[in-house]
């Protein structure tokens, strides 16, 4: 999954949201330098990682691509899946998107320092487009499939991507509604567990 689910199936805990969004960043036992809830949400990271590559609703979504964008189908199909959490994001959560989004900002810079410096970097275009809550539009969308390619070197053709979004809109749209719902529970599971399990 993409920024904004990751963020969401954290739960409440600004520290544990964050560990889960710098967690890519986080190699190895590299973790355990982090505090506890950074440290949870980092695992938690891992854990959506894994589910989700090896589930069979997100394979249907990606097979789709495969032909034309290979091993970066995984990629593109966690920025769709994003892009319809964004739009029925009021199914999902009570806060509007646009006070969600501030608040996690606002959290981002509060726990500034302790972020890693490839985080420290992007901070400011993520504020300056709004990233989480461009997602809900197809134009934000392309935005961001455009900005992925530029950091593949324009080899991994993802700006094309959004034709296959809009040919195959109804499709995605359903796999990510049945596949986010068993992704909830198994996120909820995990989250319970480390939380259980990691002590100070």
């Amino acid at each position: 999954m993409n920024y904004l689910a990751h963020i969401y199936l954290s739960g409440d805990n600004d520290l544990i949201s964050i560990g889960n969004f710098i967690a890519d960043g986080i190699k190895g036992k590299a973790y355990l330098n982090y505090p506890r809830d950074f440290r949870i949400g980092i695992l938690l990271h891992r854990n959506i990682d894994t589910y989700t590559d090896s589930h069979p609703i997100v394979r249907q979504s990606t097979k789709r691509l495969h032909n034309k964008y290979s091993h970066y189908s995984g990629v593109i199909v966690d920025i769709f899946y994003d892009h319809f959490l964004a739009k029925y994001w009021n199914k999902y959560c009570d806060t509007p998107l646009s006070d969600y989004t501030t608040q996690f900002y606002e959290a981002l810079q509060t726990h500034y320092d302790i972020l890693p410096d490839k985080i420290k970097n992007m901070l400011p275009y993520m504020l300056q487009d709004n990233w989480l809550v461009s997602y809900a539009s197809i134009d934000g969308i392309s935005k961001v499939l455009e900005g992925m390619n530029r950091r593949t070197k324009y080899k991994s053709g993802m700006n094309e991507a959004v034709k296959e979004l809009e040919t195959f809109y109804t499709e995605f749209e359903n796999e990510f509604f049945l596949f986010f719902e068993d992704l909830k529970q198994f996120s909820e599971l995990r989250l319970l567990e480390h939380s259980k399990n990691i002590l100070e």
